[in-house]
């Protein structure tokens, strides 16, 4: 019973994260005076469906996306209030508020999970492992702020983690803030005596008291740090740091949200939950990120030739645009094919394929 419900429950946080990138859309549209012709939450056939004014919603029944239909969005329209016919801030504005809401619902869940913390953490060293440290060894004192790790800037606990996750266990460079004073500590080797190939955990770090103010800010920089670490995943990505076979698609995603429901239930539903949530957080984040990407097909492409309509003072040729978009959607849909084929594999034999 238990994981039926954790099932309903992730499906239930997907369809929001879906949700909210349109309705994002849809409001802006709304506001910006453009006609909607449909507001839909699934993909195929029409399950329930109604008409208020000008706009039809309507439920469907694959879960696996939806779409805000505006007047002149693909198409020229002679209707004023077409997206077409609209000011370039407009169309600017309306393309760019679906990835806003979905950053803007990572920040809600994040403050969601946060708010069952009874502190928080920071970066801030309060002792050392007492089994050996070899951040201690490498001349790091009780509180030091940490600020770098190999090159990457940490601001909070969560940039620690991360970092310290990707850093070289051969060769760890880390840089503290100590008073005034910003120190670069030696090269540690956390492989030194111990053969482990991972950068340990040999210090703790200061809580922070959780009130509101400290929710409220926490949850913003817990949620750009999560950005970050997109960026930072998708830079590693494009420079070879990290293969196709580091890249999940809907199927790998699936399977990591079940696995991390699983871990939790182990030790209560309540950490289940909270373990889907926060991948649901991630997943919402690297929705609004990636879409903002100027590839042709996605948010950032459309944006990409409003602001060069912007620049010229004058549209690209309706013709041109959606051959380009259209050559993207295809790309778009192999890289999709390609990722899930790797997803199905991996679940199958438990290693990559390629």
């Amino acid at each position: 019973m238990e994981t039926i419900l954790l099932i309903l429950i992730g499906v239930l946080l997907f369809a929001l994260i879906i949700f909210s990138h349109e309705l994002g859309h849809f409001l802006t549209a709304k506001w910006s005076g453009v006609r909607v012709n449909e507001f839909a939450l699934g993909m195929g056939p029409r399950l329930l469906h109604f008409r208020r004014g000008e706009t039809e919603y309507s439920l469907r029944l694959l879960p696996i996306g939806g779409y805000c239909a505006m007047e002149g969005e693909d198409e020229e329209s002679s209707d004023p209030r077409a997206f077409n016919n609209g000011s370039v801030w407009k169309r600017i504005l309306i393309v760019a508020a679906g990835a806003i809401m979905n950053v803007l619902l990572g920040i809600f869940l994040m403050g969601c999970l946060l708010a069952t913390q009874d502190r928080f953490a920071t970066t801030t060293v309060s002792k050392f492992d007492e089994a050996g440290s070899m951040l201690e060894q490498a001349g790091a004192q009780v509180g030091d702020v940490i600020v770098n790790i190999n090159g990457y800037e940490v601001y909070t606990d969560k940039d620690l983690s991360f970092a310290l996750a990707m850093a070289d266990p051969t060769q760890t460079v880390v840089t503290v803030q100590r008073g005034e004073e910003r120190i670069t500590l030696p090269v540690i080797d956390y492989t030194e005596g111990t053969g482990e190939g991972r950068v340990r955990l040999d210090f703790y770090v200061q809580p922070q008291e959780k009130n509101a103010g400290t929710l409220i800010a926490k949850s913003f920089s817990d949620t750009t740090s999560v950005v970050r670490m997109v960026w930072k995943s998708l830079y590693g990505l494009v420079t070879g740091q990290f293969s196709m076979n580091d890249v999940a698609g809907p199927v790998g995603a699936a399977q990591a949200i079940t696995q991390s429901a699983a871990a939790g239930l182990e030790s209560s539903f309540g950490d289940a939950v909270c373990n889907i949530v926060y991948m649901l957080m991630v997943i919402s984040v690297n929705l609004g990120v990636v879409n903002l990407l100027p590839l042709p097909a996605l948010d950032g492409g459309r944006l990409l030739f409003l602001l060069i309509e912007l620049i010229r003072r004058k549209p690209v040729p309706p013709k041109y645009e959606g051959w380009v978009h259209a050559a993207g959607f295809v790309l778009l849909m192999g890289l999709i094919v390609l990722i899930t084929f790797n997803d199905l594999w991996r679940l199958f034999t438990g290693a990559g394929w390629g």
